[in-house]
């Protein structure tokens, strides 16, 4: 009796391991799945999920056969930024991507720049980018959420727009963070986000509240010409 009793003890205690195991395993996602949906104007909604394959919101591959020569768009009069508008709901939480999550791509071979902006919210809290994440040039014209996210290598948000609240906080950054011509419209937080290297913030304009509360950069933080609500950078952090 007592070792079947035992028998079935540890025949549970297997199962509720495996029952557990089963919960926390992420969902493996195809990166083309995700573009596929959005093409059809569906929101996208993933947690706990692992996605594989380059993330591109500017669908530059399938765009680049159909577009002109550098040669006849320069003639012409045209000019080399293609732009993508996402127009669906987009939202990640604990998810993690393994290859490049794209929103700006320049093509050297066709001098064409790729860039996609954001019409509704926005939200990666608690992902971990392992590849690129490059959001150069997007606009987001809904809430904006990074919150707890991590970035493995090169990213950048240069000339990004955010017109409602962006939310940074507890992030963290382990290359060079690029923040530079950034806007701000409706305040932004960094609140407790680390900067592993430089935290970029040259010409950087924020308005509304700006939580930079237990914000740590390793390295140099770069303000020159940034302002907040008018002040300048430095201004602002003696001032709060």
């Amino acid at each position: 009796m007592q070792i079947q009793k035992l028998l079935k003890t540890t025949t549970l205690a297997l199962l509720l391991c495996l029952f557990a195991g089963q919960l926390h395993a992420q969902t493996v996602v195809k990166a083309s799945e995700i573009m596929e949906a959005l093409k059809r104007g569906e929101e996208v909604s993933y947690t706990n999920a692992t996605i594989q394959g380059v993330l591109d919101f500017t669908f530059m591959e399938e765009k680049l056969p159909d577009l002109p020569t550098k040669r006849r768009w320069w003639k012409d009069g045209g000019d080399n930024t293609v732009n993508e508008d996402i127009e669906s709901k987009v939202s990640f939480i604990n998810c993690t991507f393994e290859d490049h999550v794209i929103a700006y791509y320049h093509d050297k071979r066709t001098e064409y720049t790729f860039t996609a902006d954001f019409e509704k919210d926005v939200k990666f809290e608690k992902c971990q980018f392992k590849r690129d994440a490059m959001f150069k040039y997007s606009n987001f014209e809904g809430d904006a959420v990074f919150a707890g996210s991590t970035f493995d290598e090169e990213t950048t948000f240069k000339y990004a727009e955010f017109d409602y609240s962006a939310d940074f906080s507890s992030t963290r950054f382990d290359e060079d963070a690029i923040f530079k011509y950034t806007k701000f419209r409706d305040g932004a937080s960094f609140n407790a986000a680390k900067f592993e290297r430089s935290l970029d913030m040259k010409y950087t304009k924020v308005r509304g509240d700006f939580d930079v509360k237990d914000m740590d950069v390793r390295w140099d933080i770069i303000t020159k010409y940034a302002e907040v609500n008018g002040r300048s950078f430095s201004r602002y952090l003696l001032d709060n």
